[in-house]
C-alpha cells in the first residue's frame, strides 16, 4: 500500500497521546528525552517543547519579530517596559502599520528553530533514547492565530494576516526541506479561528467572509502543499493565558464542525484534531456532538487534568466513549505555563489513563 493510499485511521491506529506543543523544561534536549522516552511509542509526534521565550506561544513573535519592525509602530506593550510577558488582554502587545507602508515579514523563526531541534531529535533517536517509530512534531499557528491578537485596526489586521500567510508558507516549505516526511508531524495551532467562530475574539475582520469560511479557505491554502507522508492535524484551542479559556466551550459542537471543515478543505488527509475538554465537564451534553464527527481525523480529547488525575481522566473518557470510541487523549492546551516539576507526573498520568481504558 502506498503512502497516498493509507487512511488517517491506519496511520493513527497506534497513537494514543497528543502533545500539543509547549513543555516547561529548560532545553529542547530535556523535552525530547522526557517526552520521547516516556511517550514516544504512543504519541502523534514529539515536539521540541517551545522552550524559553517561546513558552507563551505567539507572544514571542511580538517582541522578537514585530516590536521594532521598521514598518510597524508599537502602540501598547506589557508593563513595565522591560517585561515582554502580558499579564492579561488589557496588557497585551498591540501594533499598527505605519502610514504608507505595506507589511512584509522576513525570517519569523519557526523553520530555523525546527531545524535546530530536529538535529537534537535525530541524535537522541540514533542513541536509542527516543523510539525509532517516533516522529518529530512542528507546531505552527495558522495565519489568523499568528497575527490577529496584535492588530486591532481591521485594515492593518488584513495586512498582517497576508504577511503571515506568506511568511508561514515559506517557513513550512523550509521545514519540509529539512525533516524527512515520514518522520514529521505538522500541527496547525488554531486558536483565534475557533474563538472568532465562537464570537469570543476581542475583534474580528468586518464584512467579507464569515470566520468559518475564512478558516475553510485557509485550510486549503496552508495544508494542500503538505505531502501525504507527513502527519497533519489541527489543535483547536480556546486559549490558556493565565490558565483560563477566553471562552469555555458549551460543548464540542464547534470543534466538531471545524474538524469536519478542515477534513473537507485541506486538500489532503487530516490525520488528527485536538479538542478542549474543561475539567468540570464529564456530562453527555458536552460530548454528544462527537457522533457527528465525520470519518477521517482521529480526535484527541483534552481530558487529562492533573488536579483530578486518573479518576477524572477516566470519568471524562467514559463520558466521551458513549459517542465515539476511536479517540486519543491530551491535555487541554500546551504544558508551557505549568511548573517544570509537573512534567514527569503528566507523562505518567497519560500512561495511566491509556492503560486503564485503552488497554
Amino acid at each position: 500500500m502506498s503512502n497516498s493510499q493509507i487512511t488517517p485511521t491506519d496511520r493513527m491506529s497506534q497513537a494514543g497521546v497528543l502533545l500539543t506543543g509547549s513543555v516547561p523544561l529548560y532545553s529542547t534536549e530535556e523535552v525530547i528525552k522526557y517526552c520521547g522516552g516516556g511517550l514516544g511509542d504512543v504519541a502523534v509526534g514529539i515536539p521540541d517543547g517551545e522552550v524559553g521565550d517561546r513558552s507563551m506561544w505567539i507572544i514571542y513573535q511580538a517582541y522578537r519579530v514585530l516590536d521594532g519592525h521598521p514598518q510597524l509602530a508599537t502602540i501598547q506593550r506589557p508593563q513595565p517596559d522591560y517585561n515582554w510577558r502580558p499579564s492579561g488582554f488589557d496588557d497585551f502587545w498591540l501594533f499598527a502599520v505605519r502610514d504608507g507602508e505595506t507589511l512584509h515579514l522576513d525570517d519569523i523563526g519557526y523553520a530555523r528553530t525546527a531545524a535546530e531541534s530536529y538535529d537534537t531529535f535525530r541524535e537522541l533517536k540514533a542513541a536509542g533514547i527516543v523510539p525509532s517509530s517516533a516522529r518529530f512534531q512542528v507546531s505552527l499557528p495558522l495565519p489568523e492565530s499568528a497575527a490577529s491578537w496584535f492588530f486591532p485596526n481591521p485594515e492593518h489586521l488584513r495586512q498582517a494576516i497576508d504577511a503571515y500567510t506568506t511568511a508561514l508558507q515559506r517557513e513550512l516549505a523550509a521545514v519540509l526541506d529539512t525533516v524527512p516526511h515520514d518522520q514529521l508531524t505538522i500541527q496547525w495551532d488554531t486558536c483565534w479561528e475557533i474563538l472568532d467562530v465562537e464570537e469570543a475574539a476581542p475583534w474580528t475582520l468586518p464584512g467579507g467572509e464569515p470566520p468559518l469560511e475564512r478558516f475553510r479557505a485557509m485550510c486549503a491554502r496552508m495544508s494542500s502543499a503538505i505531502p501525504p507522508e507527513v502527519l497533519l492535524g489541527y489543535h483547536l484551542c480556546y486559549g490558556d493565558l493565565g490558565h483560563k479559556h477566553m471562552k469555555n466551550p458549551e460543548n464540542l459542537a464547534v470543534s466538531v464542525t471545524m474538524s469536519n471543515v478542515a477534513a473537507e478543505s485541506s486538500g489532503r488527509p487530516v490525520d488528527f484534531v485536538h479538542m478542549a475538554v474543561p475539567a468540570d465537564r464529564a456530562d453527555d451534553a458536552y460530548f454528544a456532538p462527537l457522533q457527528f464527527l465525520r470519518p477521517g481525523p482521529k480526535p484527541f480529547l483534552g481530558l487529562v487534568h492533573e488536579h483530578d488525575g486518573l479518576e477524572g481522566g477516566v470519568l471524562r473518557w467514559d463520558a466521551a466513549a458513549k459517542f465515539r470510541q476511536d479517540f486519543g487523549i491530551a491535555t487541554e492546551c500546551g504544558w508551557g505555563r505549568r511548573p517544570a516539576w509537573q512534567v514527569p507526573a503528566l507523562i505518567k498520568l497519560h500512561r495511566q489513563i491509556l492503560e486503564a481504558r485503552a488497554g
